[in-house]
């Protein structure tokens, strides 16, 4: 068969009694209504219509055959309809991924303050460090901390990342405060194993980069708990300011070597290239981009000891 259109068309033809009416309310040519139910007629082999001066008339078969036009018909306005509405009002499951502490952190209050304002939406967060492939593990969206997002992939940043050197006040007044980068080499430096790198801290600089073998007696592959620790008061660590950003605040944590920093992270909302992207994943990406950017929340407003926040165009 030809498409719906010609049903739907027939349809329409019969509601208004007549070629003419339907051209008007279809906003076509009358031709071309005529023409469609004749092309109709000749695929099916069979007269749906009676024609006579005194106007339409349905066969026997037209009648039958326009019980279903008309469900067909009705059907596909209920459809466009019902996407005018899902992309006008987010809607729908959203599964998404994000690191377990950031998404512990932030990411889950804020799921809280979304839902509050977009009740028909039904998200479904998993918290993982790992890269999630987003094909074949079905999901619409993930938040991904990176130097750089991959190319395969759209981007948004959300907010900069930012690690600081960091320890307790009564630490520092214990073991001292280094007052430059070759200064950690005395200190207990607790590592985060996550990136792979293994008994150095890569700092740049105003002269370029510098890196600092260090030694410590904790090593973890998980911020978070190696917070705790540098909390505990056990050692000096490069933590980023999203995790200990109350601490730092409270005067708990103390950062220093504010000149020197790791290379530049950045908190992404990833997804697949879309051209419709939905408004659900769409919607969601805004929510957090204007709740955590371009100047986070948990930075210290104006600490001296935090390096400068830059966010990437």
């Amino acid at each position: 068969m030809q498409n719906l259109n010609d049903m739907v068309t027939f349809a329409r033809v019969v509601e208004a009694s007549g070629f003419t009416e339907a051209a008007r309310r279809m906003g076509a040519s009358k031709s071309r209504v005529s023409k469609t139910i004749a092309r109709l007629e000749k695929e099916l082999g069979v007269r749906l219509l009676n024609r006579s001066t005194r106007g339409l008339s349905l066969t026997e078969i037209g009648a039958a055959f326009y019980e279903h036009c008309v469900r067909i018909a009705d059907e596909a306005t209920q459809a466009a309809e019902l996407v005018d509405q899902l992309q006008s009002e987010p809607r729908g499951v959203l599964k998404v991924t994000a690191p377990v502490a950031f998404g512990r952190l932030h990411v889950a209050p804020a799921v809280a303050d979304y839902l509050t304002l977009y009740p028909r939406v039904r998200l479904d967060m998993t918290t993982t460090d790992r890269v999630v492939d987003l094909v074949s593990e079905g999901y619409d969206l993930a938040i991904r901390i990176a130097r750089e997002p991959s190319l395969h992939h759209v981007a948004r940043e959300l907010a900069p990342v930012r690690r600081v050197v960091c320890a307790t006040p009564g630490y520092f007044a214990r073991f001292g405060t280094p007052a430059s980068p070759q200064d950690l080499t005395k200190h207990n430096c607790l590592h985060y194993t996550h990136f792979g790198s293994q008994g150095e801290w890569r700092l740049h600089g105003d002269n370029g980069e510098i890196v600092v073998p260090v030694t410590g007696s904790f090593r973890v592959n998980d911020d978070d708990v190696l917070s705790q620790a540098v909390i505990g008061g056990l050692g000096v660590a490069l933590l980023p300011t999203f995790i200990i950003g109350p601490e730092l605040q409270a005067g708990r944590l103390r950062s220093v070597l504010s000149h020197y920093v790791p290379l530049e992270r950045h908190i992404y909302a990833v997804h697949l290239p879309n051209v419709h992207l939905p408004v659900k994943v769409r919607g969601f990406i805004d929510f957090l981009q204007a709740r955590f950017g371009p100047i986070p929340y948990w930075d210290p407003a104006g600490d001296p000891d935090l390096p400068p926040a830059s966010v990437s165009p």
